[in-house]
């Protein structure tokens, strides 16, 4: 009866939650809690970190661009729309805020799409440095084996112009720096360029359309357990992928973050010019 009802929801069919839906987000009904990430300050916003001071909040977009008007989402007029700076090696992160009440596999499903800014007449394939995703989560304040987990996957598009299409992973984190002088606050930019590292088998050709205004949507899926802290399982469209040297950013559980399960949506760009991250609808299940 649970697959019949879902298969019969065009808006969730097109998505495998397991048995509870944590969130299902579709942005034509807004930003559905998805905010800019902002770093950690004390007393005066300027003593945040440069890696978070650059980023934007995330916009709603009907993917408008000059030659056909607007594209639109998956199955409505609107997408979530994060927007990086115009200049080489930029990055934009927007980021939901939860907390989990089991620890339990849970799985991200999300359909989306990239693109620089049309400035161009030209496909501008390789302007998009990369695109990903990321957890940020600890266990209760009762667990034993509390720590701070942060599951980090992107999309290599290119780098220093080359088109390089590949999955990474990133295990090892940035060092933390003091925040002002109380000694209370702390802050790592865990998205800078050092430390990633490649998902064995991971180079994978995406769908990117023939010039620099047509889109093609994409499905994405991760499934990892908050029992284990482990990651299950990664595809992307019709790939399945080897997740058994996978491992996360792992750093001692911090003292006001419990039962933390934090989504992020990032992009970056290659080239001095605006790249777009759009995410059409995600899905937050669980076994909770």
């Amino acid at each position: 009866m649970r697959i019949a009802m879902l298969r019969a929801n065009p808006k969730l069919s097109r998505f495998d939650p397991l048995p509870r839906i944590i969130c299902h987000d579709e942005f034509s009904r807004g930003h559905c809690g998805w905010s800019q990430l902002v770093g950690n300050y004390e007393n005066d916003i300027g003593t945040m970190l440069p890696g978070y001071a650059q980023h934007t909040s995330a916009m709603l977009s009907t993917l408008a661009h000059w030659d056909a008007g607007s594209h639109g989402g998956h199955d409505s007029s609107y997408a979530l729309k994060i927007a990086t700076r115009p200049k080489k090696g930029a990055q934009n992160v927007a980021i939901k805020r939860l907390t989990f009440r089991k620890r339990c596999p849970i799985r991200l499903e999300f359909y989306f799409t990239f693109k620089p800014e049309a400035t161009e007449l030209k496909l501008s394939e390789s302007d998009v440095r990369s695109v990903g995703f990321l957890f940020d989560l600890q266990g209760g304040d009762r667990d034993d084996d509390s720590q701070r987990v942060m599951p980090h996957i992107r999309f290599l598009n290119a780098l220093e112009g080359e088109h390089v299409q590949k999955w990474q992973f990133k295990r090892h984190n940035a060092e933390f720096t003091p925040i002002g002088t109380s000694r209370k606050t702390l802050s790592h930019y865990h998205l800078s360029p050092e430390g990633w590292e490649d998902i064995p088998g991971g180079a994978q050709r995406l769908c990117y359309n023939e010039i620099p205004t047509k889109v093609n949507w994409t499905y994405l899926r991760f499934d990892f357990d908050l029992a284990s802290m482990q990651a299950l399982s990664f595809q992307c469209n019709d790939r399945a992928f080897d997740m058994s040297g996978f491992d996360s950013i792992r750093i001692p559980a911090m003292k006001n973050l419990w039962c933390m399960l934090n989504i992020a949506l990032f992009a970056e760009t290659d080239t001095d010019k605006r790249v777009f991250l759009y995410v059409d609808s995600v899905c937050i299940s669980g076994d909770f």
